[in-house]
Order: structure tokens, then C-alpha cells, then sequence
């Protein structure tokens, strides 16, 4: 794969996944407009997460069974409508079905990753698995830099007006450069498809297992999203919403440093990584936890906390690719839809902790789900030891 269309690649995703975090940074604002309490507020996230979970299951391992690059297409000129739409909400009921919309095709992040995979050469799947995811996370943590200045500048409503644009730009240019694939594609039925994403879960133990990992991991990388913005923008701090999006340029640093993971992951470290980053994960949450005394510790906190998500993310991936090439759609499905169900739980669970809790609440939660990953991870290391693609005899691990 050449380094434009890994670029291309990694870019599209950033910009699908950044339409369903937009609104991380921008929940005090609808929760004025639209009269949502904050406690409940947290509810946004929720269902475009739950939709995203949906669009896992129902479209992705469409991979398997339709042209990859239409369907890609499709689903993003989709997204741009219902980007139009939120921007244009007269209430909250039009906001909640734009946000539905853009969670359930913004499942085409993992269809362009599972394209790259079956793009790339094995020897060099694990490090554009690792470029192109690094595209998606960094998405999601530029998200808050970009709606947090627009929403200053024009209110939250330019935001998603200026990305329905952009998203019609990169389409243009995935239109233009998007290749065909040429390859074996399954002629089961659409409802034999979607029964074979439940079996995956049975037959494949290394999905299950990393599956579970990936949900941990991501209801504590959404339990420090969706509230953070909570305490910046009260008093002590009153941060407006350009600098509290900021805060995403520091989990962009953590992203790019992960971002070798892949490679790691090719040469049989897998385990170790995972083990490292998990180990990191907790440690973050303690500097995370003074918020209140400096903004500085704030920072290196969640450097920590992004870079050990995406490190175990891309690991995750890399391994579970590792088995039936044939059915990587359905394998990319079947894991993430794990990602949206921690990232769902992490988003409402967070709000209503710090509403009763306060932000000590909020980091003895993620601290508490970063020690039980890590400990899952002890007792389940054994059972699914990493081989390199260079070696792999194509046995289901």
C-alpha cells in the first residue's frame, strides 16, 4: 500500500469517527439549548455510540458480501445528510435521530480497516492497521479541538455544518482514488452473515478475549471524555470550549506514540505490549485524579491514558486479523462491537458519578475498570499467545 492511500485511508477515518465525539466537548451547550440536566446529558453520547454498535453488526461485515468501496462511498454521503440535519435541529428529538444516523454510518471507520487490511501485504498488515487506527483515535481526540473552536467562533451548530463540507470533500476524493478490490467474497445470505458475526464469537477465542479487552479499555478512555469537560468549564477553571478541546492535542501526542503498536504486534509482542499499556492505563487514572490541584499533571495523564487505549487497540486489531482472512469484516464487526458497548456504559456512567460524586467519583470509576482489565489480561495471556504473520500456519488461536 502506498503512502498516500494509507494517509487516505487514515484520514477518512478520522473524520467519520470525529462526528459522533463532536459533542463531548459541546454537552454544556446542548444541555442550555435543549433544557437536558446534566446528569442525563451524558445520553447524546449513548445512543450514537449504541447506533455506531449497530452499524458494526449490520453493515461491516457487508465487506464480506458487497464492493467495499460502494459501500464506503454510501455510508458516507449518508453521514454528510445527517450531519446537515444536526445542524439544523429545531429540538432535541431532531438532534437525537441526526446523532443515530451519524452513529450507525460511522461504522464505516472499520470497514475502511478492514479494506486496508486486505490491501496490505501480510509482513506489513500489522503497521497499516496501526497508521490507518491511529487515524480513527486521533479523529476522535481532534474532534474536541475543532468543535471546541467552532462552537467558540459560531456556536455548536457550525460545527457540524463545516464537517458535513469536509466530509463531502474526502468523499470526492476517496470517489477518485478508492481502489477495487479483487478478491474471494462469501456467498452466504445478508441473515447467514450476520449469524456468522455470533459464531465468530464461539469459534474464535482470541476474539472473545480481545474483544472483552477492547471494551474495557474503551469504557475507561470514555469515562475520561465524556466528563471532562464537566469540571474545566466550572468554576475553578471556567475553560471556554476552545481550550477544553485542546485537551484533545494532548491525547493526539499519546495516539501517535502507539502508533508503532501494529508493528510490535507483527514481530510476536503482542502480549507484552498489551501487558505494558494496560499497566500505564491505571497508573494514569492517579494523575488524572488532580484535576483540581494542576492542569499540568491533568495533561501527562491523559497522554498516558490515550497512548495505553491505542496501543492495546492496534494490538487487538493485529491479532484478531491473524485469523480468517476471508472474514476480516465480519472479525472487525464482531470486535468493535465490543468497543461500543464500553464506550457507551463509560459515557452515562461517567456523568452520573460526577453528578453525585464529583470528579473523585469519575477517577476511582476508571481507575477501578483499568485494574480489572489489567487483571483480565493476567489470567487470560496464556490463552491466546500471539504469533507473527510470517510464521502464522493459519491454525484458529
Amino acid at each position: 500500500m502506498s503512502r498516500y492511500m494509507a494517509l487516505l485511508f487514515a484520514t477518512a477515518c478520522g473524520m467519520a469517527v470525529a462526528n459522533i465525539y463532536f459533542a463531548h466537548p459541546l454537552l454544556d451547550a446542548l444541555s442550555n439549548e435543549f433544557k437536558i440536566h446534566h446528569s442525563t446529558i451524558g445520553i447524546v453520547i449513548t445512543i450514537t455510540q449504541i447506533c455506531y454498535a449497530l452499524g458494526l453488526f449490520l453493515l461491516v461485515p457487508l465487506g464480506d458480501l458487497w464492493n467495499q468501496r460502494r459501500l464506503i462511498i454510501g455510508q458516507m454521503l449518508i453521514a454528510v445528510a445527517a450531519l446537515i440535519v444536526i445542524s439544523l435541529a429545531p429540538s432535541s428529538a431532531i438532534l437525537f435521530i441526526g446523532m443515530a444516523v451519524v452513529g450507525m454510518v460511522a461504522s464505516v471507520t472499520q470497514t475502511l480497516v478492514a479494506y486496508a487490511s486486505t490491501l496490505s501485504e501480510p509482513q506489513e498488515r500489522g503497521g497499516i492497521v496501526g497508521f490507518v487506527t491511529s487515524g480513527v483515535v486521533i479523529g476522535i481526540l481532534l474532534a474536541r479541538v475543532f468543535a471546541g473552536i467552532l462552537t467558540d467562533i459560531g456556536g455548536w451548530r457550525l460545527v457540524y455544518l463545516t464537517s458535513a463540507a469536509l466530509m463531502l470533500f474526502i468523499v470526492s476524493l476517496l470517489y477518485r482514488d478508492l481502489p477495487n478490490s479483487i478478491r474471494k467474497k462469501t456467498s452466504m445470505s445478508y441473515p447467514k452473515l450476520l449469524r456468522s458475526v455470533l459464531l465468530l464469537f464461539i469459534q474464535e477465542r482470541i476474539l472473545l478475549i480481545r474483544g472483552i479487552l477492547g471494551m474495557l479499555i474503551f469504557i475507561s478512555f470514555s469515562i475520561l471524555w465524556t466528563s471532562l469537560v464537566l469540571p474545566l468549564s466550572s468554576a475553578p477553571h471556567s475553560l471556554s470550549h476552545s481550550t477544553i478541546g485542546a485537551f484533545g492535542l494532548a491525547g493526539v501526542a499519546g495516539a501517535l506514540a502507539a502508533a508503532r503498536a501494529g508493528r510490535l504486534a507483527d514481530r510476536g509482542l503482542g502480549q507484552r505490549t498489551t501487558g505494558i499499556s494496560l499497566a500505564l492505563l491505571l497508573a494514569s487514572w492517579f494523575l488524572i485524579s488532580f484535576i483540581d490541584h494542576s492542569l499540568f499533571v491533568l495533561i501527562i495523564g491523559v497522554i498516558l491514558l490515550d497512548l495505553a487505549v491505542q496501543a492495546v487497540h492496534v494490538t487487538n486489531q493485529s491479532m484478531i486479523f491473524t485469523v480468517r482472512p476471508e472474514s476480516r469484516s465480519r472479525l472487525t464487526a464482531a470486535y468493535m462491537i465490543f468497543y461500543s458497548i464500553g464506550s457507551a456504559t463509560g459515557s452515562i456512567a461517567s456523568t452520573n458519578i460526577y453528578a453525585t460524586f464529583g470528579w473523585n467519583g469519575v477517577s476511582l470509576l476508571g481507575a477501578s475498570v483499568s485494574a480489572f482489565a489489567l487483571l483480565f489480561w493476567v489470567l487470560t495471556s496464556r490463552l491466546t499467545e500471539h504469533k507473527s504473520p510470517n510464521n502464522y500456519d493459519g491454525v484458529a488461536l
